[in-house]
């Protein structure tokens, strides 16, 4: 795919520019088009709070669901937890992500897919363990090591890959395929239940 990339697709990002090339280029703007509104503030409000119900109650009848698929597909609870019950309770947000960045939207488009991971990494997962106190469930902020080695460096590459505010094909390929990398490795994974899988697992809940 990056051979393809540098010498047929986008072999001009790989070529020196002259700057009379892009002399006239400069002052030319384009004026974007008004969307037309389809929802008043208050009608989307209460249509996200409907939909966000439902997601609610798919994903708790998913999870409580998960004993049951483990013993009928083999599959372990950290892969459910980590793959399944995300892509399910994240449906909103990806279709959001995917409808914005149509639109040539990135900026918002990688605000809405950042935005999550920093909502669940800093808000969320600190919030558990401390309703888990209250409740008496132990939980606490310490993962594995194969966790811990994932999800650092699913972060670095998301971090080199946005850091210029450019986004083309190749970048999208390559987390596509740390993705899978990640959701391959979490399947074979062995589900040993630890404090760092029990997070996970109430994470996913």
């Amino acid at each position: 795919m990056y051979l393809y990339f540098q010498l047929r697709s986008h072999a001009e990002l790989f070529e020196e520019t002259n700057a009379s090339d892009t002399e006239g280029t400069a002052g030319a703007t384009e004026e974007e088009e008004e969307e037309e509104r389809l929802l008043n503030p208050w009608a989307a409000t209460v249509a996200l709070i409907i939909v966000t119900i439902m997601v609610a109650i798919c994903a708790d009848y998913l999870v409580g669901s998960i004993d049951d698929l483990v013993q009928t597909t083999g599959m372990s609870k950290t892969f459910i937890g980590l793959v399944l019950i995300p892509i399910v309770g994240n449906a909103a947000e990806h279709v959001t992500a995917v409808v914005v960045a149509y639109k040539d939207k990135m900026d918002l488009a990688i605000g809405v897919a950042i935005g999550s991971s920093l909502q669940i990494a800093l808000f969320v997962t600190p919030f558990l363990v401390i309703l888990g106190w209250i409740m008496g469930i132990e939980m606490t902020l310490h993962f594995q090591t194969f966790e811990t080695v994932a999800f650092f460096i699913s972060g670095l590459v998301v971090t080199l890959l946005i850091q210029d505010g450019k986004s083309n094909y190749l970048e999208g390929g390559m987390c596509l395929g740390m993705y899978l990398i990640l959701a391959l490795a979490f399947y074979v994974y062995p589900d040993d239940v630890g404090d760092g899988v029990g997070i996970m697992h109430n994470l996913a809940n």
